[in-house]
């Protein structure tokens, strides 16, 4: 048994928990935000369809690789078959739900919005090789099938977890989602078997899901970032883009389990053990992202090629050095420093502090990646009605998509919590004979 099994709840226990309804006022405040937002962004249309759109884009990949990183961390659990984050881990894999939104938002951006937003679709690279990797065609159809792709091989390996649990507790949650559960209990068989069936199964979906993600958002990351400057060229971008996206699903994984272990009255499931593994991935992913950062900032200024530093230089000049400098504070200083301690990750308002630090940072890198490719130097930074109109109206649209799907589907994982089979699964078996494979299989 794993050190975090300090108390094992019933699977009566767990579902009566599992099964409480998420707060009004979380829902009621996602919609109320996603429709004012909705109001914002339609005004932004007639009014400025530029920074509207320019406005839309740099929320869409925060909140778009946010999601996807969540989805993917908690295929990378299943990768190490982790047995301590099983109380926690439907807090991240419910991230999914906003993924098929974001890729109708995708479609929007690239078929309705990229003129007012994209350099490439009016200005054509005196490169011949960037000319020929910026045709319109090329770009559009490979971001849609690596996003595409993405999100269904997420859905696949979700929708495999949550069936586990779906097809042996009662039918309960939210009545949209009914159809989905009962295709869930269709032909679903023994327990044992189920289980091992649905490990092997998750295994190969959680290996493509990290390589695609890994691979995948740096592509995205150059053509719908880092292309906003013709001129800028860096390998780094996409693996430091993408690393943000993780930083920041870490850490709102912390505030999220933290929120629900109170409104689950968790606390003798969820204990501070798992606030400090929490804690420790997100120092440790906080020097990933630091490391990276300064990595591409020191190739750049110790090669001093104009081609290059200008990118930096116009974001350490006015109006960009402030948002520049908050976004290295606010991401890696104080999270970095703040959390270096056990005490600070587990002392709650301290750890709550500097994960809020952590995710606005993040949320500004986006900002500052797109806005100053954009705008150049500018008399003021673009920060306003429209750019706050549209962070709430993804900010609504996410909550209405993660809340929903924890409303439809079990809170938490139930069956491998419970089932007297959940730790067979450290060991592969033959699944017609259900022994034992031999350690060389």
């Amino acid at each position: 048994m794993s050190g975090h099994d300090s108390h094992a709840p019933t699977r009566a226990d767990l579902i009566a928990l599992a099964a409480r309804p998420t707060p009004q006022w979380v829902k009621t405040a996602s919609l109320a935000s996603a429709v004012i937002g909705l109001v914002a962004f339609i005004g932004g249309l007639f009014v400025d369809p530029d920074r509207a759109w320019r406005a839309f884009h740099y929320n869409w990949l925060f909140f778009a690789c946010l999601s996807s990183a969540g989805a993917t961390w908690s295929a990378v659990q299943r990768i190490v078959t982790a047995r301590w984050s099983r109380p926690i881990v439907r807090f991240m894999e419910a991230y999914v739900a906003f993924l098929p939104l974001a890729f109708i938002a995708l479609l929007l951006i690239l078929f309705v919005g990229r003129d007012h937003i994209f350099p490439w679709t009016h200005i054509k690279p005196n490169v011949p090789v960037r000319a020929f990797y910026l045709q319109p065609s090329f770009l559009i159809t490979r971001d849609i099938l690596i996003f595409g792709l993405l999100t269904a091989i997420l859905l696949a390996i979700v929708y495999a977890q949550v069936r586990l649990d779906v097809g042996l507790i009662p039918e309960s949650g939210s009545s949209w989602a009914k159809g989905l559960r009962d295709g869930m209990r269709r032909g679903f068989g023994d327990e044992r078997r189920e289980i091992h069936s649905t490990h092997s199964r998750a295994g190969y979906l959680a290996v493509f899901a990290a390589l695609t993600y890994g691979i995948g958002w740096p592509v995205l990351a150059w053509d719908l970032s880092m292309t906003l400057d013709l001129h800028f060229d860096s390998t780094m971008y996409g693996w430091q883009f993408m690393m943000t996206g993780w930083v920041g699903a870490i850490m709102s994984l912390a505030m999220l389990t933290l929120w629900w272990r109170k409104q689950l009255d968790a606390g003798s499931l969820i204990v501070d053990k798992h606030v400090h593994d929490l804690g420790k991935l997100c120092f440790a992913f906080t020097a990933f992202w630091g490391y990276l950062t300064f990595s591409q900032f020191l190739v750049i200024w110790y090669g001093n090629m104009g081609e290059e530093t200008h990118f930096f230089r116009l974001r350490l000049m006015a109006p960009w050095f402030w948002w520049t400098t908050f976004v290295g504070v606010l991401a890696f200083v104080l999270p970095f420093f703040g959390l270096i301690t056990k005490y600070a990750k587990m002392f709650l308002p301290t750890f709550i502090l500097f994960a809020c630090c952590s995710i606005l940072g993040t949320y500004l890198q986006r900002y500052v990646e797109v806005y100053p490719s954009l705008y150049g130097v500018a008399p003021s930074a673009p920060f306003g009605l429209w750019e706050i109109g549209v962070t709430l109206l993804f900010l609504g649209t996410w909550g209405i998509c993660y809340f929903g799907f924890l409303d439809a589907f079990p809170k938490m994982r139930i069956v491998m919590q419970t089932s007297p089979y959940r730790d067979e699964v450290q060991v592969p078996v033959n699944p017609r004979t259900m022994e034992p494979l031999p350690a060389h299989e």
